[in-house]
Formats: structure tokens, sequence, C-alpha cells
């Protein structure tokens, strides 16, 4: 009699767990997933979602402004501390190859009557991010594409250099396309195939496998192993995700590499700024073989 007036305990226990509990998802990466099949999440997004207002824009989703009703928080962090904001969403393309033949082309698009090029010294060395803005092909002054940041990856003592231009998602598809027209690349040399996302029908059919009561109930396949946790989606916003993200130019030897939510990117403003970057980043030991 004992023994059955524990396990009528524990049953009543168990349907005393709080709705949100009671809601939650079995498998949050794959609910996220789906969630994310019309705007992509930055890194940053449940940070965010718990404290800003989210806008959908350029196929992501955004954090607007903040819940509270004063700005005062930022500006403070601005003016006496570290404010750091998430710019993945800024749409990143890597080109690849000799530099004089990249220096050669990528003046075709932009003009040293508006400031600084490609080709400028400290820029050129990989010390410093360049800003400018972008034309089309020998179309100077005119047929403006849009202000771009770009930063070398530092010389390594080969004559292949890396390049990375920082793009906003609305312009990308202009500045892919005019890159790709004067690199002369059009064969694509990788495509991304997503993986397949855990619907709402598989996952209730993994389900029906439920352990004894009182232990946790795991999701199986037909075999009965463990499944496999979705991975996350890879890709943005502005790219179908069965689209190539790789074109290289056989006449050329310029290969241009969609990098977009690849590499993250942050911002961080304030005085306090380079003590946070020192105290969160730490020198790796260069280790030889």
């Amino acid at each position: 009699k004992q023994a059955e007036k524990a396990v009528h305990q524990k049953k009543e226990q168990s349907k005393t767990k709080c709705r949100k509990a009671r809601r939650r998802h079995i498998n949050l990466v794959a609910e996220f997933n789906r969630r994310q099949r019309k705007n992509i999440w930055l890194e940053t997004h449940i940070w965010h979602a718990k404290r800003f207002h989210m806008v959908k824009k350029w196929g992501y989703c955004l954090g607007d402004s903040p819940t509270e009703k004063s700005y005062r928080a930022c500006y403070r962090a601005m003016t006496k501390h570290c404010l750091l904001q998430d710019l993945s969403y800024y749409c990143c393309l890597e080109l690849t190859g000799r530099e004089n033949e990249l220096l050669k082309q990528l003046a075709r698009i932009c003009s040293i009557d508006t400031g600084l090029t490609f080709e400028e010294a400290c820029c050129l060395s990989g010390r410093f991010e360049g800003s400018l803005n972008l034309y089309r092909a020998d179309r100077y002054p005119e047929d403006m594409l849009g202000p771009i940041t770009f930063i070398w990856k530092p010389r390594d003592g080969s004559e292949n250099r890396q390049l990375w231009i920082w793009v906003h998602p609305a312009l990308k598809q202009d500045m892919l396309r005019e890159l790709k027209a004067i690199f002369q690349c059009s064969e694509p040399e990788e495509i991304y195939i997503p993986e397949p996302i855990t619907t709402s029908v598989q996952e209730e059919k993994q389900m029906d496998v439920v352990l004894s009561i009182g232990k946790k109930r795991k999701k199986e396949d037909k075999e009965g192993e463990k499944v496999v946790p979705v991975k996350k989606i890879i890709g943005d916003g502005t790219r179908d995700p069965f689209q190539s993200y790789s074109w290289i130019s056989q006449t050329t030897g310029i290969m241009i590499s969609d990098r977009t939510m690849e590499i993250l990117r942050y911002r961080l403003i304030g005085p306090l700024s380079h003590s946070v970057l020192t105290e969160t980043l730490k020198a790796a030991s260069l280790q030889t073989v």
C-alpha cells in the first residue's frame, strides 16, 4: 500500500508542472530552425528578442528598439563604458587570388577622386579597415552601387591575397553581380544543399516511442536509435539555399565566395571597448610542428 501511494504521488507531481514547462518544445533546435524559414536569426537573437522590439527586414529578424522607455542605458554605455552592436546581418564577400589581378580589376569600380581606394598602403597591408563607394565598371561618376567597407588579410609571403568586402544586404545582389562580371566568374565552385528540417509530423512519429513512467521521453527513429538534433541552418536571408555560394574564373583565377553569416561582425563603441577586447580575447600559444 505504501508503494502504491508513492507511485500515485509521483504521478500527481508530474502533472503540476508550470505552463511554460508543459508547452516547451521537445527539440528547441528543430523549432528554432522552423521559425527561421523566412527570416534568419542572428547569433544574438534570443538575447535581443527578450529586450528589444523585433522587426523583419532584408530577410533577417533584427532588434529595432529597446523595450525600455528610455535610451539612457545605451547612452551611458557609449559615453562611459562599452556598447556592443551585432552587425552580422551585413553581407561578407570574399575575394581570393593574385594581388595584382585583384587591384587591376577593382580599380574599375572605384575612383581616387572619392578618397581612399583598395590600393591605399595602410589598408593594403591589412592593418586598417577601409571604406569607399563602388560604381559600375568604368562608369564613374555615374551608376553608383553604394558604400562598402573592406579589409585585406595580411600578407603571408604568397602572391595570393584575400579581401573581405562588407556590404549592406539591400545592395548585396548588385555588388555580387558586378564583381562576377569584372572578374569573369561564371562557373559555380560549390553549391550548398541544406539539411532537411524536422517537420512537426516527423516529430510526432519520433515521439511515439515513450519509455517507462518516471523517465524522460527520448526521441527515437525507426531503428530505435537516438535522433541527432537538427543542425542550425547555414545561409542568410539574401540568398536562395540551393544557390551556389562560390564562383571561380578560369581566365583570371579569382574566386568569389559568399561568406554571409559565416563570419560574424560586432561593433564596440565606448571608452572601455579596448579593455573589454583585451579581457575577452586571449592570445593562443604558437605551436610549431
